[in-house]
């Protein structure tokens, strides 16, 4: 298995020049790298005007591995060639590495680069890249790779402190700055200076004018530096600022994962901190990590829960009866919400609002709890990602072990765990009654096991004791019903009336109306079974848009026109009660005895979309009658031997089979009048579809085909 590392942009808030003097110091051995035990230069050139060096080393390395395993593979020290470019003229420092000893085993890779950074000319950039494949090791393959993984973070950590070891020599030695390099002066001929224009009385610009506390921003300056720091690249100061300290190689999971967002995910991108949350639930394993993140980000969009905190209105009876909310910080700057669960009626409110509404007031509880960690962020100077939960469980009883109750809190707490990983910092439970353990031991397996250790259990009043409240949470924002002086301005809870009691026939009309009140739609496509979609047309140069997700496996996209109407489907059972079965057969509009350009033509070229990409586009009738929108099964090599991982939908009841693939869709039929361009289109519409369209990419492909077709 390839191990690769990514780094963040390290900054030195020193001119580049002073930095490769400094960089220079650390050769030809450095007592400050003890497992770097000599170098020598085995080439070295100039270029013709000396504004480029290449110099070429043999560095020996001692690495800190068993002795048992250097005397099996023979050697004591390893060897690598190290090929520094220097561009004076660029102000850039390329540095190339690769292993000599064991090269037929072993390939170690590693490219660093120091360069200008893009909003300063007098501050210097570094990054790092590297790449480990041992191919094999006497054996010891997974042994020499947790050697060399550990050695090579130990490294990368003491970069920084050698730099700026050596800046302070310099600066001890007096040799605060150096010149830029300047082009060698050539003298001019007898015959050139005759024809030399007058000299001009305008006064020059140094060129160390940022160093006399001169602006360097003048458009005139030939040393400006027009491009911009690039937004996909993480600063090491940005990282410890808002995201804490990481570990080299945690640092470079976050950065491969954020890049691999970037290059595949067509959707909105998640803020950094989002990301490594899901990191930190996985260990930073990036695998398991993208592929529950990617399963969060299908629901997040299907859902629309990004735009849940400003489009969902709380029931009048959550707002009397929910007995929590967001109640000042505790001590270590998380915000902390406060839940009197012993006196909410969870069966009233259940009976009366369902599963739906409780779920929803859950998901924006959390939503909100994001909001207020950037927030306190910001507001404390240091990286809050958690919030802390108090839950008061004064007036718990067998009213709240209800079982309908029980079911739907097990849910809320799949969905929570499944897509706001490590947002609980602390869970602090109080006054637990005797009833406690039953549900605890109904509850405790759904949750997960570094959420587990994170519940402080108080029984009857130790809260009040020594190691209690008072260690997390300051006595002045104590709520007064804990014994607290700080008010409490939230419902006091109460049994809801059961005259608003909503029937079982109600309740169940409703319940996962989340997973199907979206305006995306799922579909299964199987092999042999194409998913087709009918779309009738009443008048010709209507417009019909559409946007969908290939959330696993390969798909054929196609858009076919009939005069004639297909065969209403046949309902099942569940269907003839409205309900779509989730595993039955695709139905197949398209008549098999139809004949293709008879019965019915293709109006688009087939579009063959690939596992992750998300489409849009659109078709402009050129006649009225019945278009069929058909995603066809894709049984390509790619397909399974795909590099992308699943974005299966969370919610897929059924086993994902090789044969199977599943799409989330959208379409919408505009007027004439209303169309404005392929992806303008989609903001004349007022679905809340034009909303997600505005942060995804479409594909170049549909543009095409709907160019063709206007």
């Amino acid at each position: 298995m390839v191990q690769e590392y990514q780094s963040p942009v390290r900054v030195y808030k020193h001119p580049f020049e002073l930095i490769m003097a400094a960089y220079v110091r650390r050769f030809p051995k450095c007592p400050l790298i003890p497992v770097f035990v000599d170098s020598e230069v085995i080439s070295e050139s100039h270029s013709e005007d000396g504004s480029t060096l290449v110099t070429e080393r043999r560095c020996m390395v001692d690495v800190d591995a068993p002795r048992l395993l250097k005397r099996i593979a023979g050697v004591d020290y390893l060897y690598f060639i190290q090929k520094n470019t220097l561009n004076r003229r660029e102000r850039t420092l390329r540095i190339e590495v690769h292993n000599e000893t064991f090269s037929n085993r072993v390939i170690v890779r590693e490219l660093c680069n120091y360069s200008v950074h893009p909003e300063n000319e007098d501050w210097t950039c570094f990054e790092q890249t590297a790449s480990l494949d041992i191919k094999s090791f006497f054996g010891f393959e997974s042994s020499a790779e947790k050697i060399a993984m550990k050695q090579y973070a130990s490294s990368i950590k003491k970069g920084k402190e050698i730099i700026e070891h050596h800046l302070r020599e310099l600066e001890e030695e007096g040799i605060t700055y150096i010149p830029r390099w300047t082009p060698p002066v050539v003298p001019p001929t007898a015959t050139a200076r005759r024809q030399l224009p007058p000299v001009s009385t305008a006064r020059a610009i140094p060129v160390h004018n940022a160093r006399d506390g001169l602006s360097s921003k003048d458009p005139a300056s030939p040393t400006e530096l027009l491009a911009g720091s690039p937004d996909d690249k993480l600063d090491a100061d940005y990282i410890r600022r808002y995201l804490g300290d990481l570990t080299p190689l945690q640092e470079s999971c976050l950065i491969r994962l954020r890049q691999w967002l970037q290059e595949t995910h067509k959707g909105k991108i998640p803020k950094d901190q989002h990301v490594l949350r899901f990191l930190r639930a996985r260990d930073f394993n990036l695998d398991r990590a993208r592929e529950i993140l990617c399963q969060s980000l299908t629901w997040r969009k299907q859902h629309q829960v990004d735009f849940l905190l400003d489009s969902w209105e709380r029931p009048q009876l959550l707002q009397d009866y929910y007995t929590g909310g967001w109640h000042h910080h505790d001590r270590d700057g998380r915000p902390l919400y406060i839940l009197r669960l012993g006196q909410m009626d969870t069966k009233g409110l259940v009976r009366a609002l369902g599963e739906e509404a409780m779920l929803r007031q859950v998901l924006s509880i959390n939503e909100e709890g994001l909001r207020r960690c950037e927030e306190n962020t910001r507001v404390f100077g240091r990286p809050i990602s958690c919030w802390t939960c108090l839950v008061d469980l004064e007036g718990l009883n067998m009213r709240h072990l209800w079982r309908p109750g029980v079911k739907a809190l097990l849910r809320i707490i799949e969905v929570v765990e499944a897509n706001y990983p490590e947002t609980l910092g602390r869970l602090l439970i109080l006054r637990a009654p005797r009833v406690f353990p039953v549900l605890w031991t109904l509850v405790s397996p759904f949750i997960d096991e570094n959420t587990r250790k994170k519940f402080l259990i108080y029984a009857g009043n130790d809260y009040q004791g020594p190691g209690g409240l008072v260690d997390y949470i300051d006595r002045e924002v104590i709520p007064d019903f804990l014994g607290g002086d700080c008010m409490w301005d939230f419902p006091e809870g109460g049994m809801v009336p059961k005259s608003l009691y909503r029937t079982a026939e109600e309740l169940e009309s409703e319940e996962n109306r989340l997973w199907t009140d979206s305006i995306y739609k799922s579909a299964s496509v199987f092999k042999g079974a194409p998913y087709e979609l009918l779309v009738e047309i009443a008048e010709a140069s209507s417009v019909i848009t559409w946007d969908f997700d290939v959330c696993k496996g390969d798909v054929i996209f196609n858009i076919y026109h009939s005069k004639r109407a297909p065969q209403p489907p046949k309902k099942d059972a569940l269907g003839a009660h409205g309900i779509t079965s989730p595993g039955a057969i695709n139905v197949q509009l398209i008549d098999r005895n139809w004949v293709l350009g008879q019965d019915y033509s293709m109006v688009e070229k087939a579009l063959t979309c690939r596992e992750g990409e998300s489409v849009q586009g659109s078709h402009v009738t050129r006649w009225p009658g019945f278009y069929i929108l058909q995603w066809r099964f894709h049984s390509s090599p790619a397909c399974s031997a795909s590099s992308l991982p699943r974005v299966d939908d969370v919610l897929a009841s059924l086993q994902v089979s090789s044969h199977k693939c599943k799409v989330m869709y959208y379409t919408e039929v505009l007027g004439s009048h209303d169309f404005r361009g392929s992806m303008t289109s989609l903001e004349s519409s007022h679905s809340g579809f034009s909303q997600l369209s505005a942060v995804t990419t479409s594909s170049s492909q549909s543009q095409a085909s709907s160019t063709i077709s206007r």
